[in-house]
């Protein structure tokens, strides 16, 4: 998919710390049918942990599937560049940027017609990749969607794309031609409030496209009513109506309950999968953990952030982009930083910009998520018997279901790990005990 680097992606990074991760692990497993009441019904009491493990063979998926990920990574980062510089090299975005002006002298229709054509090319040529990535989610039982319904999920995501690329392009180049000097700033001040708006609409519109929403009272009464005295406890305003059921058995294996949107758009979504195998205490820890996210400030914090990120690698790139075009500009076909032909060289520095950031952004989010995991067990505690046993047993369960690598490559965490590995996770459900010693806790007083 398209990462429009110049907002969106803006927007996905400040999403990460309180929605569930794009590249959750998960193995082969019977799906839920989305149709079908998922109300939890455990066969058998859950049992005891004391540190995360698999089963050898199961160990040995995850190591897999851990090394696979961590290649494939690196390998679409490269990928990506060579993408975008390819699209320079052949002189694509010139020849896309000659049939706008062609089309109309205006400047909103050109965006209009050049941003569709590039989205698409880029996309296009990045598709193998997407293929890839969603064979090996089959292969190991992370997906069960078919091929034809993926490709439908690809089509509706390049629309929403090309409608944002739209927006975002059209605005970038009127302000670099009204400002050629401080257009890196400009631009940061208008694309910062138009990326919060998206997340604001993300549940509310782009959310229902790719899944079915249902209210979760209707479906598990038992659960909405400890959701309620969990959100009670938090001090937070969702309300039962506001809690939903996600179809999500349809398509993945993968297992979770998030808080998402901002304002009136907040919502609590609990996967289909998450009610068939987890238990109402389970569940309710892992929706108090995304609760932590909204009553830490998460949000803003993940926002003020990447905006600070965002800033710098805007200042970086209109630093380097005079230096780029002025040796290979008129090779490309580009007039200079004004030309809408310049596109791809300045998402080719974004992204470089992003990945060296990795390791910064990487630690920030594991940080948010460490105090999130904190929260969840202050705020259940006393609502559900032994708490820390019941975290330890839903982080045991997201572990096996997502194949959660119990050994986990020290670079790969640094680089790529946007939350705690599940054995240290696990460890600190099993450790977190202020009360025992008379202490206060850090959150829930």
């Amino acid at each position: 998919m398209f990462a429009f680097s110049l907002g969106s992606v803006t927007v996905a990074q400040v999403r990460s710390v309180s929605e569930p991760s794009p590249l959750r692990q998960t193995p082969a497993s019977s799906a839920t049918k989305a149709s079908a009441p998922a109300v939890a019904q455990p066969q058998a009491p859950p049992q005891k942990v004391t540190k995360y493990t698999l089963p050898p063979e199961r160990f040995k998926k995850a190591r897999d599937l851990a090394r696979i990920h961590f290649r494939f990574t690196l390998i679409s980062v490269v990928y990506g560049l060579v993408v975008l510089w390819l699209v320079l090299r052949w002189k694509i975005s010139a020849k896309y940027r000659t049939w706008a002006e062609q089309m109309s002298s205006k400047r909103f229709l050109q965006a209009v017609v050049f941003s569709p054509l590039l989205v698409l090319t880029i996309d296009i040529l990045e598709l193998p990749a997407e293929v890839y990535r969603n064979w090996v989610s089959r292969a190991y039982g992370i997906s069960v969607q078919g091929w034809g319904s993926w490709f439908w999920d690809w089509t509706k995501g390049e629309i929403i794309s090309i409608i944002v690329a739209i927006i975002f392009i059209w605005i970038l180049y009127g302000v670099i031609r009204k400002s050629p000097r401080r257009w890196w700033f400009y631009f940061w001040l208008a694309a910062l409030p138009i990326g919060i708006f998206l997340v604001f609409l993300q549940p509310l519109i782009i959310d229902p496209l790719f899944h079915k929403f249902e209210p979760l009272a209707e479906k598990d009464p038992a659960l909405t009513a400890s959701l309620e005295r969990m959100v009670q406890r938090a001090g937070e305003n969702i309300p039962p109506e506001r809690m939903f059921w996600m179809g999500a058995g349809e398509k993945t294996t993968a297992l979770d309950a998030y808080v998402t949107g901002v304002g009136a758009s907040k919502r609590i979504v609990v996967f289909d999968t998450t009610i068939a195998k987890m238990t109402t205490p389970q569940i309710v820890y892992v929706a108090g953990h995304e609760m932590g996210h909204y009553v830490l400030r998460h949000i803003p914090k993940g926002i003020a952030f990447f905006g600070v990120l965002l800033l710098a690698f805007f200042y970086l790139g209109f630093r380097l982009i005079g230096w780029m075009l002025a040796n290979w500009g008129a090779y490309w076909g580009i007039r200079g930083v004004h030309d809408w032909a310049s596109l791809p060289a300045l998402l080719f520095l974004l992204s470089v910009f992003f990945f060296l950031a990795s390791p910064i952004s990487s630690a920030f989010s594991r940080y948010l998520e460490h105090q999130a995991d904190e929260y969840g067990l202050e705020v259940t505690h006393g609502l559900t018997p032994d708490s820390g046993q019941v975290a330890a047993q839903a982080f045991q369960i997201l572990g096996d279901v997502d194949l959660a690598n119990p050994e986990p490559n020290p670079v790969d965490e640094f680089l790529f790990y946007s939350h705690p590995s599940i054995p240290d996770r696990i460890q600190f459900a099993l450790t977190y005990d202020p009360w025992s010693k008379g202490e206060q806790p850090e959150f829930v007083k």
